[in-house]
């Protein structure tokens, strides 16, 4: 038998040390002239490498096509990645919300640790060398074509070469087509976990403020389709952190954005919180009081969306108005139009679709001989370590069933 492995990224080299465990005739081939190209910008270069959540919590996080990767969470979890990276002598260590990071924060350490245990089990890697076509013939596949032209025979191709998202390293998107051409249908990719375009113009005038503790609703027609509290940031043209990115990957045209600010208080409480400011203000103009209440830089936003004239004193400012700054503050409009592009984006959102694919397996429905694993496969996850755990994941599965 001989299985190779198209794309040297997280889900690759995790398919290639599975497979050579049952196959030690593993070929890895990766276009680049590294392996882990991507890994090593993700989590700022510190690789969060998965979450330490309880392992039958990894589909909580994953956004589509959840149930889909139950056999592979249960195939290579959490606790295994980590337990990999230990055993190769990289410590971990857990940040906030659960995120697992080398304890280094080098990214390249995974990377070497993956490439210690690939060498250790005798992967055999190719680098720089990009693949064109897929030799299939009477239903199942026979090999793939390089570049070049060669005909790299295989009993067993496992395509683990990424999405659209990050270009740069090497997953263009262009597997897609030669999929297509196998005929597998192809959820149309689109950028996930990827800063949110707004229409606002005053967003632009807060470009770089980062704001801690607030909550992030994302709204389709008066349903909510995503609530989470913690970090965001503006842009210059939009929002961006944790929460949105979280939420570009529910987001679909014409949903909008409500910021609750001050989510640790209720309405009546945040009023009862001006009134005490404006009490200690009370001579001030109302556009120097609310120093205390928010960043210098929303305050004029929020002055101007009031409709209070700025020069107005405090104790001149009637309740009604008062109401007014407190349902801003608890309820701040965001108009989406849209999100930023596969450069920017960190993960994609569709490829193969689910139910062209064996879940216990990884191994195509419709192509014999082919099986998939990784951001390829029509299944992604919010922030946190979860889509690279969905790599590991898939990549073992299907490098582990590969000989099957």
């Amino acid at each position: 038998m001989k299985t190779v492995i198209v794309g040297g990224g997280a889900a690759g080299m995790a398919a290639a040390i599975a497979s050579s465990e049952y196959d030690p005739d593993t070929l890895l081939l990766e276009r680049n002239e590294k392996l882990g190209k991507k890994i090593y910008i993700t989590g700022k270069g510190r690789c969060n490498l998965t979450n330490d959540c309880l392992a039958g919590d990894l589909m909580k996080s994953v956004v589509r096509n959840p149930k889909f990767l139950y056999s592979a969470f249960s195939a290579f979890d959490n606790s295994d990645i980590v337990e990999l990276m230990h055993e190769q002598g990289i410590e971990t260590k857990v940040e906030r919300g659960g995120r697992v990071f080398p304890a280094s924060d080098h990214a390249s350490d995974v990377i070497r640790a993956l490439k210690k245990k690939m060498d250790q089990l005798g992967v055999d890697v190719r680098l720089n060398t990009l693949i064109t076509r897929l030799d299939i013939s009477d239903g199942r596949i026979n090999g793939v074509v390089t570049s070049e032209g060669e005909l790299v025979a295989a009993d067993h191709v496992i395509i683990a070469c990424g999405g659209a998202s990050y270009p740069t390293t090497g997953s263009d998107g262009m597997m897609y087509d030669l999929l297509r051409r196998a005929g597998h249908t192809i959820i149309p990719p689109r950028p996930a976990l990827v800063p949110l375009i707004c229409a606002e113009d005053w967003i632009a005038s807060v470009q770089g403020l980062s704001l801690k503790n607030v909550t992030l609703t994302l709204s389709r027609q008066g349903r909510i389709v995503y609530e989470e509290l913690g970090e965001m940031l503006f842009t210059h043209n939009g929002v961006s952190g944790p929460l949105a990115l979280s939420a570009s990957s529910y987001y679909e045209s014409g949903d909008e954005i409500t910021l609750d600010l001050k989510p640790a208080l209720s309405a009546d409480k945040l009023d009862e919180r001006i009134i005490r400011d404006f009490r200690e203000y009370n001579n001030r103009d109302y556009s120097n009081s609310l120093g205390a209440l928010l960043p210098k830089s929303l305050i004029p936003v929020i002055i101007r969306l009031s409709g209070i004239d700025p020069a107005k004193k405090v104790h001149q400012i009637t309740s009604e108005e008062r109401q007014k700054i407190v349902s801003i503050l608890k309820s701040l409009k965001l108009t989406v139009t849209g999100t930023g592009g596969f450069n920017e984006a960190i993960i994609t959102r569709g490829g193969v679709d689910v139910k062209e694919i064996d879940p216990s397996t990884m191994q195509s429905r419709i192509v014999k001989g082919l099986s998939f694993a990784g951001e390829i496969i029509d299944t992604d996850a919010l922030t946190g370590g979860y889509n690279l755990q969905i790599a590991w994941s898939t990549g073992y599965l299907a490098g582990s069933r590969a000989c099957w």
